[in-house]
């Protein structure tokens, strides 16, 4: 898989969409990424998100489902 097979352009989503994604559906439907450094997640994080850094993101993208909707922040 290519970097570009996960991220097609998209929208930017305002913190109230992100609130009504979170809020209106599972865990299990989305995939929910923090792409900052370690020490930054563990100050604070939103629950469910997986820590792949911005760094390791290209190389990690097989822990992510194509099919489910991506949020990184």
């Amino acid at each position: 898989m290519k970097l570009t097979d996960h991220f097609k352009p998209v929208r930017s989503m305002t913190t109230d969409d992100i609130r009504n994604v979170l809020n209106d559906h599972q865990p299990e439907d989305y995939n929910l990424v923090d792409v900052r450094q370690p020490q930054e997640y563990e100050q604070a994080h939103l629950p469910g998100a997986r820590l792949i850094p911005l760094s390791e993101l290209a190389g990690r993208l097989g822990e992510l489902d194509p099919n489910k909707l991506t949020i990184a922040y």
